[in-house]
């Protein structure tokens, strides 16, 4: 869900660099953004996935087996406020590694500016506003 909107976020984000940017084939770099957005958490999720299995299973046993099918969030590891770290951490870091790697993408391919920080995260305020101004009715 969180990945979703983040998504939308980026097809805006890349809209708004390329026609700021005056790139040719706009929509063909959002739809670069977007699915490369998409690409990228898809794969970290399987990732992290296969982490957490992996030391799931490497405990072995009756007790592994026992959850097979069932709600696993609640049997072991995440219980209590390490629980909730690693479930922050299962949740949003696909987000914010595909977010960063698409960041510089625009960085490189649409903005073509050199690489700083304030850079790679450039427009995302005017976006907001944007989409601000969007809700206001006109007079």
């Amino acid at each position: 869900m969180i990945s979703g909107m983040v998504m939308i976020f980026v097809a805006l984000w890349f809209y708004q660099s390329a026609m700021k940017a005056k790139v040719d084939n706009v929509l063909m770099w959002v739809a670069i953004g977007s699915i490369g957005f998409f690409a990228l958490v898809w794969i970290l999720q399987g990732f992290n996935i296969y982490l957490l299995e992996s030391f799931r299973a490497s405990e072995g046993g009756a007790s592994y087996e026992a959850i097979q099918g069932a709600d696993r969030k609640n049997a072991g590891d995440f219980l209590g406020f390490a629980g909730y770290l690693k479930s922050l951490y299962e949740e949003l870091s696909p987000s914010i590694v595909g977010f960063v790697a698409i960041a510089f993408v625009r960085l490189k391919f649409i903005t073509k500016e050199s690489f700083s920080v304030a850079n790679l995260f450039s427009g995302i305020k005017e976006m907001f506003q944007s989409i601000k101004q969007s809700f206001k009715t006109p007079e």
